[in-house]
C-alpha cells in the first residue's frame, strides 16, 4: 500500500464529496448509505436494509453490491487524487446470509493500491456482526484530462 496520504489528515468526508461533480450520488442517497470513515486503505459506511429489499423482504443482492461500488471507489478515490479518477472494472460478490431488518455495515479493506489499479475487498456484515457478503472491487485509476472532468 502507500504510507503518502492523497489528502490531508484532518480532511473530512465533505473535503471529499467537494471534489464529486455530483457529491455522494442519487443512487447512494436512495440507498440510505452513510459514510463512518474513509481513507484509501479502509472505508466503511452503513446502509439500511428497510427501502433495500427484494420481493422475499431480505436486502436485495444488488445493494449489497452498490454498498461494496460504492465503498471501494470511495477509497481508490481518494488513493488516486488529484491526478486520477477511479473508474471500476469489475466486481463480484458472494452472498452469505440473508438480513431482514436493520443496517448492515460494509467495510472495504485496499487489497491493492498500484498506479493504475486498485483493489478492495468488502465485507458487510449485520448487526449481529454475521458476514453477508464478501465483495471483491477493482478499479482503473485514469487521468482526470482522459475522462473530461
Amino acid at each position: 500500500m502507500t504510507d503518502q496520504p492523497v489528502l490531508p489528515s484532518d480532511a473530512t468526508l465533505e473535503d471529499f464529496l467537494a471534489r464529486m461533480p455530483h457529491g455522494m450520488g442519487t443512487l447512494n442517497e436512495k440507498m440510505g448509505i452513510e459514510i463512518l470513515e474513509l481513507g484509501a486503505e479502509r472505508v466503511v459506511a452503513t446502509m439500511p436494509v428497510e427501502g433495500n429489499q427484494q420481493p422475499y423482504g431480505l436486502l436485495h443482492g444488488g445493494a449489497s453490491v452498490v454498498l461494496a461500488e460504492t465503498l471501494g471507489s470511495i477509497g481508490s478515490g481518494i488513493h488516486a487524487w488529484p491526478e486520477k479518477l477511479s473508474v471500476g472494472v469489475d466486481i463480484n460478490a458472494t452472498h452469505h446470509r440473508a438480513a431482514t431488518s436493520g443496517i448492515v455495515t460494509g467495510v472495504a479493506t485496499a487489497v491493492h493500491l498500484g498506479r493504475s489499479t486498485a483493489s478492495y475487498e468488502v465485507v458487510i456484515t449485520d448487526e449481529r456482526g454475521r458476514r453477508v457478503c464478501t465483495s471483491r472491487l477493482t478499479c482503473a485509476l485514469v487521468p482526470t484530462d482522459r475522462v473530461g472532468l
